[in-house]
């Protein structure tokens, strides 16, 4: 696939993380054998169950339009993707939990297999009825500093005839996993390497995507922008 999961295969051999580490982080050992892991029961039950009541609780003005691109080549095409987000802050109490547990999360995988993740952003997603996000990629080789995507579902309760799955797909196209967006389970996955899309959500749905990053910063540009 990459040359990172190539790198992550081996890294496994290397392990120094202590034992009360190990054994929570293991889960995540599937990211070096095929470059993505989707976790179910990531978060404590009450933990999620906050998380959920915070965001239903939002009003409609601190929800923005999704865009697609980044900086200068970001643009608003709801053909492409019809979703609202926000973006995390931390010194927002109830959004800093879950960001404190993302960066806890990512010294846990420096450790066991040296990825070398430099930092943390996300944002809530909101998919109203009928809202949906086609394929695409979150970064292209060379391109970008993102390196893991993470895909968080909040919803309680959800069923196939609600929509909004995930699909992941694999080189050639193929289907390689298709994800009913479940309160509580974790998807995570190499950035570069998989194509994935949103389906069309029946009724309102709620995430939160965010992206491990490489600090790919040099004498004439600050990556990632403050």
């Amino acid at each position: 696939m990459t040359q990172l999961l190539a790198n992550l295969h081996e890294a496994q051999g290397q392990l120094t993380t202590d034992i009360a580490d190990e054994a929570w982080i293991a889960r995540f050992d599937q990211l070096a054998d095929r470059g993505y892991v989707i976790i179910r029961d990531f978060l404590p039950k009450a933990e999620v169950a906050a998380l959920y009541r915070y965001t239903q609780a939002l009003d409609d003005q601190d929800w923005s339009l999704a865009g697609i691109g980044r900086e200068q080549q970001h643009t608003v095409n709801t053909r492409v993707r019809s979703d609202k987000i926000r973006w995390l802050r931390p010194e927002i109490a109830a959004e800093a939990v879950y960001l404190n547990t993302m960066d806890e999360l990512r010294i846990r995988l420096n450790r066991r297999l040296f990825m070398g993740l430099f930092d943390y952003e996300c944002h809530l997603a909101r998919y109203q009825a009928g809202a949906f996000y086609k394929k695409h990629l979150d970064a292209f080789k060379g391109r970008s500093n993102r390196v893991l995507t993470t895909v968080f579902y909040l919803n309680p309760e959800w069923h196939v005839d609600d929509g909004g799955e995930l699909v992941i797909y694999g080189d050639r196209g193929e289907v390689l996993e298709t994800i009913l967006p479940q309160q509580n389970t974790l998807v995570v996955f190499l950035s570069d390497v998989y194509v994935h899309e949103v389906k069309t959500a029946h009724r309102e749905r709620f995430s939160i995507t965010g992206w491990f990053r490489h600090n790919t910063s040099n004498a004439y540009r600050v990556d990632p922008p403050k």
